[in-house]
């Protein structure tokens, strides 16, 4: 009997709640009606665009804060609660092109949804396929054949019907570039894998002035942990981002300055060997549909694309929110290196002030410094020139030195400077250089800030 009490008592809670969460879903769409009359009363005529399509129309509401909604502030109250209302605002009134909907795609278009991202257009010529299953974020065996596009807004009208999303079957070229990049985005992703159409993304990106990141090759890779956030220059270990730097240098004058989701990794597995229908080995560039795309097939492990989308949605959301992310620095030097940097600069003190007395820095310390502050290169150089080999390489010619002479060479006051530009600074007095490169002295001293911060100074 008790059994069966609890029983009903659970049955009875359960029917409650499906009740409240219908009622409040068939509520929403004239509450959210009234809040625009309201707000357009409000404002004295100032025309509003707010409409909410619930079904395929999924419009969302333009021009007004969707964080007012109660259901919208309750499903993003993570977001909330990690950024704050005013930075989660920002990613609610952001607009994202995502061009490229596979399996990186369509994770870092179905995260930015999720995190609340207030207007998406979805781009992509192709269908969903049953071999895209293993990557694809939301379709199903049912989408099959398919959109991709139409695919992923089916499926989110279900998830966070107030986004306002638009998909577009189109190949992206030159014909389209105006009706795809129109509309002022705050941000692109492109997560294409066909090198003419992501070179002429990028390129386009750059000339009109719109933050973009690119998606290098997830395919043929199996190791997450190796999966960085860099510019393209620093790229390494991936032939399509080393093809696509080419280009861009080549045919654009464009020499870096995209930042790029890639994969330390060397790719574990080639493309395969293309069979027509009769099982035999045939020429792929025959049953091309699109000229200049790929018909043979890469090797993917469904979780590396899924990872490089959740990562490119991460970067969007904290740049759109202001959120301040440092991502880890491309440095490709071993315990050896910081060594024999931290030797060098036991010996330089030596040398110039005949003890080693003030070097407060371990090997571990200078391991931060080299990479974490300066990314392995000098800190009079913007941008990575040497990568890979290379940085190994310029190390030796790399030194590390008092940035303020009157103070202990500490975590905080080490500067990584080149033989030559060490030797010059140390003739150079601070005010004399906040005075003539007052942008070099303020990138220097706000670094050197954030290592006070880092190690609670």
């Amino acid at each position: 009997m008790e059994k069966l009490k609890s029983l009903a008592l659970v049955a009875g809670g359960a029917f409650v709640g499906v009740v409240s969460t219908l009622f409040l879903l068939k509520l929403l769409p004239r509450r959210i009606s009234n809040q625009c009359n309201k707000k357009a009363i409000e404002l004295n005529d100032t025309t509003i665009k707010c409409g909410v399509d619930l079904g395929n129309g999924n419009r969302g509401m333009d021009g007004l804060n969707l964080l007012a909604d109660e259901i919208v502030s309750e499903q993003l109250t993570r977001n909330i609660q990690f950024f704050g209302l005013d930075s989660q605002e920002k990613v609610t009134a952001s607009y994202v092109v995502v061009i490229g909907l596979g399996g990186v795609g369509s994770h870092a278009a179905s995260m930015l949804m999720r995190s609340g991202v207030g207007k998406l257009l979805l781009v992509d010529f192709d269908q969903v396929s049953l071999s895209s299953l293993n990557r694809h974020a939301v379709a199903t065996r049912a989408d099959v054949g398919i959109p991709k596009a139409e695919c992923l807004k089916r499926h989110f009208s279900s998830i966070f019907p107030e986004c306002q999303v638009d998909a577009k079957v189109l190949l992206y070229d030159v014909s389209t570039e105006e009706e795809i990049l129109s509309g002022n985005p705050d941000f692109v992703l492109d997560c294409i894998d066909n090198i003419d159409t992501k070179v002429a993304l990028l390129a386009a990106c750059v000339r009109r002035g719109l933050k973009v990141l690119s998606a290098t090759g997830a395919g043929a890779r199996a190791d997450p942990t190796r999966i960085r956030v860099a510019d393209l220059r620093e790229s390494t270990n991936d032939p399509l981002s080393r093809a696509v730097r080419h280009r861009l240098r080549k045919d654009h004058g464009i020499e870096g300055g995209i930042p790029v989701v890639f994969s330390l990794e060397k790719p574990k597995a080639k493309l395969l060997p293309f069979r027509g229908p009769s099982g035999e080995e045939d020429n792929p560039s025959d049953y091309q549909i699109v000229p200049g795309f790929r018909v043979r097939i890469i090797p993917v492990l469904g979780t590396i694309p899924a990872i490089f989308g959740q990562v490119m949605a991460s970067y969007v959301v904290t740049q759109l929110a202001g959120l301040d992310v440092q991502t880890e620095p491309v440095v490709n030097l071993d315990v050896d290196h910081y060594q024999t940097l931290l030797q060098r600069l036991i010996e330089h003190e030596e040398s110039l002030y005949g003890t080693d007395m003030q070097v407060q820095v371990d090997v571990e310390e200078v391991r931060y410094i080299v990479k974490e502050l300066w990314h392995g290169r000098s800190a009079r150089e913007l941008s990575a020139k040497d990568v890979g080999r290379g940085m190994w390489r310029s190390v030796n010619e790399l030194m590390l030195v008092r940035w303020d002479q009157a103070k202990p060479a500490s975590v905080s006051n080490l500067v990584l400077l080149k033989f030559k530009e060490a030797d010059e600074h140390e003739q150079r007095s601070l005010d004399g250089i906040k005075e003539n490169e007052p942008e070099f002295f303020n990138r220097v001293t706000s670094m050197l800030k954030r290592a006070e911060q880092d190690f609670g100074l």
